[in-house]
């Protein structure tokens, strides 16, 4: 184990699920969130496990907006800027603040990366009135119509899971690298609320491309904030212990896309695109094709197996069975 992972160790728990999956050298391949589009809004102080609901946002807007992009197929998540994050209420009054928010869409396409700042983020709700799934296919228009503050942003974010209260690791292991990676790039670089993927941690999803990355550092944290200013994805972070995939595949094409992408060493973001279809004659498997904008294309499977032992899959839980991406070239079947 290298050094820096001995030091992302000292701090958790042997018996912590990313400390068992890391020791496992469990593949991190076709496990991204699935999202055709993300919502993020800062909100800060403690989150509860249903951070949309449990938090200092009123819980009735957070259900809404919660259910609103889950339902186009997309996803809500609260973040806040790395360090310390007190309870702020008090009965004295206090000054308003705005909150940031950020809107990532046309994922499949050429993704693009919207933010503002509110003072008041129950105007977010108003966003129920678009189509949201439109967002997944890069319809920014109707988008600045409902929210015309909204402008391009000047760069991606990474969003590093720090929801402690859904899985400890995600704060032990993801606050510090959130901290040390935000330090480095400012504005970069925030917590986020729960993504998936605990016995990943520190995990981080990269917007507005969807991808999303497990066992990071702080130094890897920022080589996929660099490597994204120029579109690309860092090549120490390719691979199945690292990369978990773009989120608006299903689970075999992220699985299918990772391989092809570390086994060509393309570091482009948007060079790649995925199909993944069901194979009728073998159950848990997945024909995929990736195709490159060059016009190259490879044929490969994507298995679905249990592992030979069973794993922690959140602390605190008892093992279960858990399952892996296997993926061959389609002559190997």
């Amino acid at each position: 184990m290298s050094a820096a992972a001995a030091e992302r160790h000292s701090r958790s728990r042997p018996d912590a699920c990313s400390v068992v999956w890391d020791h496992a050298e469990a593949s991190a391949l076709g496990t991204a969130p699935i999202a055709m589009f993300w919502v993020a809004l800062e909100q800060n102080g403690p989150w509860g496990a249903q951070a949309a609901t449990q938090s200092r946002l009123d819980p009735h807007l957070g259900k809404t907006l919660d259910r609103m992009c889950q339902d186009a197929g997309g996803r809500f998540i609260l973040i806040r800027r790395p360090g310390a994050h007190p309870d702020l209420r008090s009965g004295r009054p206090h000054e308003a603040r705005t909150q940031r928010v950020y809107v990532a869409g046309g994922l499949a396409g050429r993704p693009w990366l919207l933010q503002t700042d509110l003072q008041d983020p129950s105007r977010l709700a108003g966003l129920a009135r678009l189509q949201m799934a439109t967002l997944g296919i890069g319809d920014i228009g109707v988008l600045q119509d409902a929210l015309p503050e909204l402008e391009p942003s000047p760069g991606p974010v990474l969003m590093i899971c720090a929801n402690s209260r859904r899985d400890v690791c995600c704060s032990v292991r993801g606050r510090p690298v959130a901290l040390e990676s935000a330090w480095q790039r400012p504005g970069q670089v925030w917590e986020c609320s729960h993504t998936g993927g605990h016995r990943f941690a520190p995990t981080g999803v990269l917007l507005p491309h969807g991808q999303t990355f497990g066992r990071l550092s702080g130094s890897s944290a920022v080589a996929a904030v660099d490597a994204a200013l120029r579109g690309e994805v860092p090549s120490d972070l390719m691979g199945a212990t690292h990369d978990r995939g773009r989120g608006h595949l299903t689970a075999p094409g992220q699985a299918a896309e990772s391989v092809v992408r570390q086994q060509i060493r393309e570091p482009r973001l948007i060079a790649l695109s995925t199909t993944a279809v069901p194979r009728p004659d073998q159950e848990n498997s997945w024909q995929c094709r990736v195709s490159h904008i060059d016009g190259r294309h490879w044929d490969v499977v994507a298995v679905r197996a249990l592992r030979g032992k069973d794993l922690l899959e959140s602390c605190g839980k008892e093992p279960v069975p858990t399952w892996q991406w296997s993926v061959v070239n389609d002559s190997g079947r």
